[in-house]
């Protein structure tokens, strides 16, 4: 019988892990499943664009696992049964249950409202391309009207900071407000700061600095200062989150969700369970927990890849880099930040900033949707057997694993 790779997800980490484990295991050995909800591989990374009304590619992942003797299996994941070895789905038929030997989880993370009151009845986000969508005809209809329309953005992490730049570039006609906690682009040099807060001003963005959403309303939010913000569409990028199906599942997970995984992505609690990217809490080389970001994904989605090959095969599992090296922003289509940091996640004084920088990270976007359209290609052509007996014995403790 065939050892049983289900992969759960089909974003950055999911799409190019199933790809390298399909060129490196022999196919008389293994039986590779994908499941994903979507038809089509979304680039999260870019979806702050296709709200902004821009056409952003998104590949038929019937086309990305073709020729790669993939199974592709579009379906809501509902659920996991690690004692059994089993996941629940559901899809248009009702959907049911797959068996596994090994999972590979890599299910992604979605906007999280953080509890406030309204968020999810009325904002907006660009967490998935179905909210974006909705966030897309939103300012469309408010393009319609002629007579302008107020968009506030709430968060000014990475998301929100994209977000608000490119609506303001794309659509001039409304008007846009970003709304910090604290001061706009705090963990930014002094420098980079100055280069947002320059580029913001140019877009002609307000920003309402050092203040705390508490409700979102139909077309206003509260501030904990009492003050009151008109909006026409507020779009919410003030957290993420993950799904609960691991904690559900009994698999060890944070406070928060993510799978507790050891330095080769390998579940703490569950020896055949691998996860990568959002959905993994995994420590960097630094010391540090990975960030959710497309980077964190990469390197983590490598680290499983070359752990599960090795153990399946009876091969030394090695320890590829787990590093985090900076920040991307992109401002609009003609201005952008490079911002590097250390060691320990603090930027770096000196920071690339401009029309430069915003060509280096189209050409990271670029880059990362080819390798996930090719996800087999430059990787070697000898397919291994998997040996007698693979290695399913428990990983590491969860006290060496996050240490």
């Amino acid at each position: 019988m065939k050892h049983r790779i289900v992969v759960l997800g089909a974003g950055y980490a999911g799409a190019y892990v199933a790809g390298n484990l399909a060129r490196r295991l022999s196919p008389a050995d293994t039986e590779i499943t994908v499941v994903n909800a979507e038809p089509d591989f979304v680039q999260r990374l870019r979806l702050h664009q296709f709200a902004a009304g821009q056409e952003i590619e998104a590949p038929r992942l019937t086309d990305v696992f073709s020729g790669t003797e993939i199974g592709l299996r579009l379906a809501r994941v509902t659920a996991i049964d690690p004692g059994r070895q089993v996941v629940a789905v559901a899809d248009a038929e009702g959907g049911g249950e797959l068996g596994y030997d090994t999972l590979f989880y890599a299910l992604g993370s979605h906007g999280d409202d953080g509890g406030v009151p309204g968020v999810a009845e009325y904002a907006f986000d660009v967490a998935a391309r179905p909210s974006a969508l909705r966030l897309r005809e939103r300012l469309e209809s408010l393009g319609r009207r002629g007579e302008g329309g107020r968009v506030l953005v709430v968060g000014d992490g990475l998301t929100g900071i994209e977000t608000a730049t490119e609506i303001a570039e794309s659509r001039p006609g409304l008007s846009v407000t970003l709304i910090a906690r604290s001061e706009l682009g705090a963990r930014l040099s002094a420098g980079a700061r100055g280069h947002l807060r320059q580029a913001c001003d140019r877009l002609g963005i307000t920003v309402l600095e050092h203040s705390v959403v508490e409700a979102v309303e139909a077309a206003r939010v509260l501030c904990a200062d009492g003050t009151a913000v008109a909006s026409d569409a507020t779009v919410w990028t003030a957290g993420f989150a993950v799904s609960t199906i691991a904690a559900a599942g009994g698999l060890e997970v944070t406070e928060n969700g993510r799978i507790v995984v050891d330095r080769t992505m390998r579940s703490v609690s569950h020896p055949n369970v691998y996860a990568a990217g959002d959905s993994a809490y995994a420590i960097g080389d630094n010391g540090r927990p990975l960030p959710m970001s497309c980077a964190s994904a990469g390197y983590t989605g490598m680290q499983a890849t070359a752990a599960i090959v090795g153990r399946l095969t009876g091969r030394e599992a090695p320890n590829t880099k787990l590093e985090y090296l900076g920040n991307h922003i992109s401002l609009g289509r003609r201005d952008g930040i490079l911002q590097m940091v250390d060691d320990e996640a603090q930027a770096k004084p000196k920071y690339m900033g401009g029309r430069k920088a915003s060509r280096i990270k189209a050409g990271i976007l670029r880059m990362s949707l080819w390798t996930t359209s090719h996800p087999t290609f430059g990787l070697p052509k000898r397919k291994h057997r998997l040996a007698a007996a693979p290695d399913t014995s428990a990983p590491a403790s969860a006290e060496k694993a996050v240490a």
